[in-house]
């Protein structure tokens, strides 16, 4: 997955900044990304505070981890049930 070029305190303020008045056609230009780009930040992370950010990476990262071991323990069972079922 690809690293933002923004933290998530920089993409909260650039939202803040929005939600303050300035057009978004300014931030995005300010920012150097596209509108769509900008959209899309806003979905996830419209509303919160930098510290909620923090804690939605936190459980992102925690997710992706055990997505990781539940796909390594259904590969171990699918290999010793093969062991088990050729002998």
């Amino acid at each position: 997955m690809r690293k933002s070029r923004f933290t998530e305190a920089q993409i909260i303020g650039m939202i803040k900044e929005q939600e303050a008045g300035m057009p978004t056609a300014e931030v995005c230009r300010r920012h150097g990304l596209s509108p769509a780009t900008f959209y899309k930040l806003k979905s996830k992370y419209g509303g919160m505070e930098v510290s909620e950010a923090a804690r939605l990476k936190a459980l992102e990262d925690e997710n992706a981890k055990l997505k990781r071991l539940l796909a390594d323990t259904m590969l171990d069972n699918v290999v010793l049930k093969d062991l088990l079922g050729k002998n």
